[in-house]
C-alpha cells in the first residue's frame, strides 16, 4: 500500500494463472476470500465513524476539493475528529490544500496511519503514496477500485465524529466504488457552479446519489459571484441563484452560496484553511453557513434514523 507502482498490473488483466491447468480458480477463490476481509475491515473502520459524507460534482473544476478540505477545517477547529479522505486517484489535491504536500503516512503491511495537519483533522490521499507529485497514475478500472478500498478499508481512521470524502469528478467507477464501500454514509453533497454546463452534470450526480440509495445533503453553488477585493462590490460573472433554483427542481436540499474571492485561491494553494484573519469575512462567513447546515442535516437524519430503528 505505501509503494504504489503507478503502472502496475492487475491480476485479472492476466486472465489467472497459467501453469497449475485449473484456469485461474485457484486464483479466483483466493481473490474472493481477500475481498472478503478487505469487507470485513472496511466494515470495522467505518463503525468507528459517526458520519461519512461523500462531496461529489458532475464534473471538475468547481472547486469541490475546495468545498471538502474547508468542511474539515471547519468541523475540526469545532472541536471534531475529522477525517478527510482524498478519493481522486488521478488529481489528487487534498495535499495541496491541507499543506501536506510531501508527507509520507506511517504503515505496515496490514495497516496505514492517517496523516494529521494540524489537531483533530486525518488526511489520507493517493497523493502520500506516490514517488513523485508529477507521477501520472496509469491504472485501468479493477485495479482503482481495488485502491479506493484500501484507502478506506486500511486506512487506521480510529473513532472520528465525521469522514468527509473528496470523490473524482463525475459518476464513473470510483464515485460508485466509494460509494458501495460507504453504503451507510449519511449522504452526499453535491458542488456546482452557477452556470447550466455545470448544473447540467450535477443533475445527474443528484441522480446517480439516488440510484445508488444515498440521500442528498445538499447542493452548494461554489463561484457565486466575483466578490472585489478592494471594493467588495459584488459581480455574477458566472451568473448566480442557478444552483439553488436546480436544488429546488430537484427536491434536494439547497446549502448555501460560497463567493468566489482571490483569496481562498491564494490560501487554498498555500495549504491554508478559509478560517482565519487572512480570510475574507464574506468567505469565512460562506463556509461556517454551510458547515452549519451540513452538521444540522446530517444530525437530524441520524436522529431520525435512531428513531425509526428503535
Amino acid at each position: 500500500m505505501r509503494d504504489m507502482d503507478p503502472i502496475a498490473r492487475h491480476p485479472e488483466a492476466d486472465g489467472g494463472c497459467s501453469g497449475c491447468g485449473s484456469g485461474g480458480s485457484c486464483g479466483a477463490g483466493q481473490a474472493e476470500m481477500q475481498a472478503q476481509m478487505q469487507q470485513a475491515r472496511l466494515e470495522t473502520r467505518l463503525g468507528h465513524i459517526k458520519h461519512q459524507i461523500l462531496v461529489m460534482s458532475g464534473k471538475g473544476g468547481v472547486g469541490k476539493s475546495t468545498v471538502s478540505a474547508n468542511l474539515a477545517w471547519t468541523l475540526a477547529q469545532q472541536g471534531n475528529k475529522v477525517g478527510l479522505l482524498d478519493a481522486d486517484l488521478h488529481g489528487p489535491t487534498i495535499p495541496l490544500m491541507t499543506g501536506l504536500v510531501g508527507a509520507r503516512p506511517k504503515g505496515d503491511e496490514h495497516s496505514i496511519a492517517p496523516v494529521s495537519p494540524v489537531e483533530n483533522l486525518w488526511v489520507m490521499s493517493m497523493g502520500f503514496l506516490m514517488q513523485e507529485a508529477n507521477q501520472p497514475l496509469i491504472w485501468r478500472g479493477p485495479i482503482r477500485s481495488t485502491a479506493l478500498r484500501q484507502l478506506v478499508a486500511d486506512v487506521e481512521w480510529g473513532d472520528l465524529d465525521y469522514l468527509i470524502a473528496d470523490l473524482p469528478p463525475g459518476t464513473g467507477d470510483e464515485a460508485l466504488t466509494v460509494a458501495q464501500a460507504m453504503h451507510r454514509a449519511d449522504g452526499v453533497i453535491i458542488v456546482s457552479t452557477p452556470q447550466e454546463a455545470s448544473l447540467s452534470d450535477c443533475r445527474k450526480a443528484i441522480n446517480f446519489a439516488h440510484a445508488v440509495g444515498l440521500p442528498v445533503v445538499g447542493v452548494v453553488e461554489n463561484m457565486s459571484g466575483f466578490v472585489c477585493p478592494h471594493c467588495g462590490e459584488e459581480t455574477p460573472i458566472f451568473s448566480s441563484g442557478g444552483a439553488e433554483h436546480m436544488a429546488a427542481e430537484m427536491e434536494v436540499p439547497y446549502l448555501g452560496p460560497i463567493p468566489l474571492v482571490p483569496e481562498v485561491v491564494a490560501l487554498s494553494d498555500r495549504g491554508q484553511p478559509v478560517l482565519g484573519d487572512e480570510a475574507p469575512d464574506v468567505a469565512r462567513a460562506a463556509f461556517a453557513a454551510i458547515a452549519e447546515e451540513v452538521i444540522k442535516r446530517v444530525t437530524e437524519s441520524a436522529s431520525v434514523a435512531g428513531e425509526a430503528g428503535s
